[in-house]
């Protein structure tokens, strides 16, 4: 087991390494110019996609809206990475490392974007009548290298069980347990019931529920932490200049490096938001749409609010705290837990405990409905799912009151691997994406000039 736990270590260590990480951002940064800055010169269309009842496609094939398929995603990708993970970048990177998650976030929301445009174009429908797309289908029948797709499958069902599942509620029994004294046992029979009524509805039921739940526990953590800056509005100038200044320069960072600033804000950024990593697209291949690079506008804003707005909330508080260099266990959430305390006194921790427990919830739901549809991808076929959603509402309760011990550490392999066939898809179809945002952008103005398009995109 000791030999085990080391080679997990280690392949854990080559896969988030520098070499991945360089891959993973810089992935975005050929998409941002190959695309034009999509990020920036689209942002105001897709907050509309998002925000407006009347933009939302009731007509156009698919199972749920461009805001339940926003929300499904987030529901996965909010979790602890953004409240311990923030933690850990900063402790370990020094304050600087918010500022290169900022960057990763950038060009992540590029990468964010062209995977949902191959995840809609190559989608299909299942024997139950209901979308099934991703990075699997994709890499079949858009790169036409079935081999990549089993293997991304294969990774993302496994990690589902891991990072989906029973890390975050371990991680909320434990956080329950500390702050409010809550028998794991308690907290694993509540969050079992809970998966349970979401989860083995499928993917209607999942999007309604995320749709409802997901800006609840978004605007709550968000509004915690601008009381904390409104009340404290004197410390953010001064914040914000010790983020761009330590970016630069290495301050406070471990061994004081600008590199260890960047590694781990990169690192802790793309662990965050999950641009790259090809969970995401799984939930926009769902979404109602006339047009891929519609539903890929909203997708691309998954990572503002994931990165640029929640884990801001997050690092800027403890950047204002100055508790960061105090060199605390940050594996336990202590480093916000107490940044928050430092501002709201004995509420701060339990406000975090609650963000937590609601972050940590939502993942397990998303993460389900990613695992089941690699699951469906491996067996072609929809008949086995309600045992794959049983299987994994149990490891829910498993994950709650066992030490997971090399669980977590094999989960962070095969998430870290997931990445690997995804990017190979996203730089071999970027040529598609490229027609695919032409077609939306002519189609935008068009909308907006009440004329129609012609329609230029060619098959790839």
């Amino acid at each position: 087991m000791v030999w085990l736990e080391d080679s997990l270590t280690w392949l854990s260590g080559v896969l988030w390494g520098v070499p991945a990480l360089i891959l993973i951002v810089g992935t975005g940064i050929f998409l941002t110019i190959r695309l034009g800055l999509v990020q920036l010169r689209l942002l105001p269309d897709a907050l509309k996609l998002v925000f407006s009842p009347s933009k939302q496609d009731k007509s156009s094939e698919g199972d749920i809206s461009h805001f339940a398929a926003l929300t499904t995603a987030m529901a996965a990708t909010v979790g602890t990475g953004n409240i311990v993970g923030v933690a850990a970048a900063i402790a370990l990177g020094g304050p600087g490392a918010l500022f290169w998650m900022w960057v990763s976030a950038f060009f992540g929301m590029a990468t964010k974007y062209g995977e949902a445009v191959l995840a809609v174009k190559y989608r299909i429908t299942d024997d139950k009548g209901e979308m099934a797309g991703g990075p699997m289908y994709y890499l079949e029948r858009g790169l036409k290298q079935k081999w990549l797709g089993v293997l991304f499958a294969i990774f993302g069902a496994v990690a589902a069980f891991g990072i989906g599942n029973t890390v975050q509620s371990n991680a909320v029994a434990t956080t329950m347990e500390n702050t409010f004294g809550v028998s794991p046992w308690i907290t694993a029979i509540v969050l079992t019931v809970f998966a349970a009524l979401v989860i083995i509805g499928g993917i209607k039921t999942i999007g309604k529920v995320t749709a409802y739940f997901v800006p609840i526990m978004a605007i709550f953590y968000i509004a915690a932490g601008l009381i904390v800056m409104i009340m404290n509005f004197s410390l953010v100038p001064e914040a914000f200049g010790i983020v761009f200044s330590a970016a630069f320069t290495g301050e406070a960072a471990a061994g004081g490096a600008i590199g260890a600033a960047i590694r781990y804000g990169v690192a802790r950024g793309v662990f965050s938001n999950e641009a790259g990593l090809g969970s995401a697209p799984i939930a926009a291949a769902a979404a109602k749409t006339d047009l891929p690079g519609r539903q890929a506008l909203v997708s691309m804003t998954q990572v503002l609010f994931d990165t640029l707005i929640i884990c801001s909330i997050t690092g800027l508080t403890i950047v204002m705290s100055g508790l960061y260099g105090g060199g605390l266990n940050v594996d336990d959430g202590i480093l916000t837990n107490q940044a928050f305390g430092f501002f709201l006194g004995d509420i701060g921790p339990i406000l975090v405990t609650i963000g937590l427990l609601f972050f940590a919830s939502s993942t397990i739901v998303g993460w389900a409905y990613y695992g089941e549809k690699c699951f469906q991808y491996l067996f072609r076929s929809s008949r086995l799912l309600v045992v794959y959603r049983i299987v994994y509402v149990a490891f829910v309760f498993v994950g709650a009151v066992v030490p997971l011990g090399i669980v977590w550490l094999f989960a962070d392999v095969m998430n870290a691997a997931m990445a690997i066939p995804n990017l190979i898809g996203l730089l071999g179809l970027s040529g598609v994406i490229v027609v695919e945002t032409k077609r939306i952008t002519d189609k935008i103005k068009a909308e907006k000039s009440g004329t129609e398009p012609v329609d230029s995109a060619v098959e790839q």
